[in-house]
């Protein structure tokens, strides 16, 4: 039994010094900006170097005012599923979406003077989204807090089980309601410093760089990879950012709104049809947007071309496939798997709405200003026509020969159903009847003319 002991103490002993002289590899990545699709991909891209490289661990080092939620959630899950743990070193803040993804790395360390908290949803235009949309992330803030697990200790004599890190606080940086004594204020969003994380368990220690984050967890021996994007990784990244998004909005409503001014197919439409290629292409390579939705936005933009080519003018096709285009472009902008929208924030899908809508608006505004501007300018002699026909240099609107025949006969040559053709002193004219349908060959006379159109009557015998 005693040898038995000796051994057991002794692969202790073993196993303790190779953990301690075993390098640990770690990947560092940073987020400094708001939380869009680029940092969406930037996680991804970090995550699958670690699992593909055999990393030990992921630090993330993270300053952010916050971003959208489902691109938050989606992070937050990403960090949760990882067999790879996560330390999070908050340099500043981790505010709003920010905090949702401190509170699912394994450890949280911050540096002095930094702050966690303040997740209330807002909308697009800075207000703060009704309580449908609180409610899903006081819930995704709770279930965050308790995927961490409880501890227990021994208090007068009896075991109690707290939470690692308690979920009614992550709670309270949601909701202003929610009152915890010595904590949060009442009517006020909880919001912690890096002190007042530590005292209540939201952090791991105040640190100033990586190397202490590793000192006190007894990281010896290890080496420190920064993940930096590609060069085509930075291209996609770039065309994600929600600027140039916008501005390729402006360029395909833009775009289709000029050329539905005007006949065939042209310049506008070019520019328009590149604007979509660059706003769906990085979409589908990442795999944000789905083949259906892009497909969605095909069908818009067959039914808006019909109705150039085939129907000119606007009527229904032409409503029917630009709500259809705006539609992809709101879900291409929100995170969803097969149709399943019932885990996307609505306060999100709103958001989408609200960017589309507003960058229609704006197309619209600026093409009804550009128009004037740039094609009654004298610099671009090219792209108009600045001529100007006037009556005394022998330019008319019409035709002259169909004034010259008010008041004769004629015969119809095609049927009249009111329009057609006619015959007259043994020319073809385009005509209306007054006088409703009339037949092949009934004999009329002319009684005016109006854009370049004999209107014609029945000469009854």
């Amino acid at each position: 039994m005693l040898i038995f002991r000796i051994y057991v103490i002794l692969i202790f002993i073993v196993i303790n010094l190779t953990l301690k002289t075993q390098e640990y590899r770690i990947l560092k990545f940073r987020i400094k900006s708001e939380i869009f699709k680029p940092a969406w991909e930037l996680v991804k891209n970090v995550y699958n170097k670690a699992q593909s490289e055999n990393f030990n661990l992921i630090i993330l080092e993270l300053n952010t005012y916050g971003g959208q939620v489902d691109i938050a959630d989606s992070i937050r899950t990403k960090i949760l599923t990882s067999k790879i743990p996560t330390y999070v070193f908050i340099n500043t803040n981790a505010v709003s979406a920010g905090a949702l993804i401190a509170l699912s790395c394994k450890k949280i360390y911050m540096r002095e003077g930094s702050v966690i908290g303040a997740a209330t949803v807002l909308t697009a235009d800075g207000k703060i989204a009704p309580d449908k949309f609180q409610s899903y992330m006081r819930a995704l803030m709770r279930a965050t807090a308790e995927y961490h697990g409880k501890y227990k200790i021994v208090q007068n004599g009896d075991t109690i089980e707290k939470w690692i890190r308690d979920p009614k606080i992550a709670e309270a940086m949601v909701d202003s309601s929610v009152y915890i004594e010595g904590i949060s204020e009442r009517g006020k969003v909880l919001s912690l410093t890096t002190n007042e994380a530590i005292k209540v368990g939201f952090c791991d220690g105040n640190v100033e760089s990586i190397e202490k984050i590793l000192k006190l967890n007894g990281i010896e021996k290890y080496s420190i990879s920064e993940y930096n994007p590609s060069f085509i990784e930075s291209i996609v990244m770039f065309f994600l950012n929600p600027i140039v998004q916008s501005i390729l909005l402006l360029l395909i409503f833009g775009g289709i709104y000029y050329e539905l001014q005007t006949p065939g197919f042209g310049f506008p439409g070019i520019i328009a049809t590149c604007a979509a290629i660059l706003y769906f292409l990085p979409l589908y390579l990442e795999g944000l947007a789905k083949h259906w939705e892009i497909l969605l936005f095909i069908i818009g933009l067959v039914l808006i071309i019909i109705e150039i080519f085939v129907t000119p003018g606007f009527g229904l096709l032409g409503i029917i496939g630009l709500i259809l285009a705006i539609i992809a472009l709101i879900l291409s902008m929100t995170i969803n798997f097969s149709f399943d929208f019932k885990n996307v924030p609505l306060v999100d899908i709103f958001k989408n709405f609200l960017i589309v809508m507003l960058s229609f608006s704006l197309s619209f505004i600026l093409s009804l200003f550009l128009s004037g501007k740039i094609f009654a300018s004298k610099k671009f002699p090219k792209f108009s026509l600045l001529t100007e026909e006037k009556k005394e240099d022998g330019f008319i609107g019409v035709d002259i020969k169909i004034s010259k025949i008010i008041g004769k006969r004629g015969r119809c040559l095609t049927k009249l159903r009111p329009s057609g053709k006619i015959v007259v002193d043994g020319e073809i004219y385009d005509a209306i009847s007054e006088e409703g349908f009339l037949e092949p060959d009934t004999e009329i006379y002319v009684v005016n003319f109006l854009n370049n159109e004999a209107y014609v009557r029945k000469i009854n015998k």
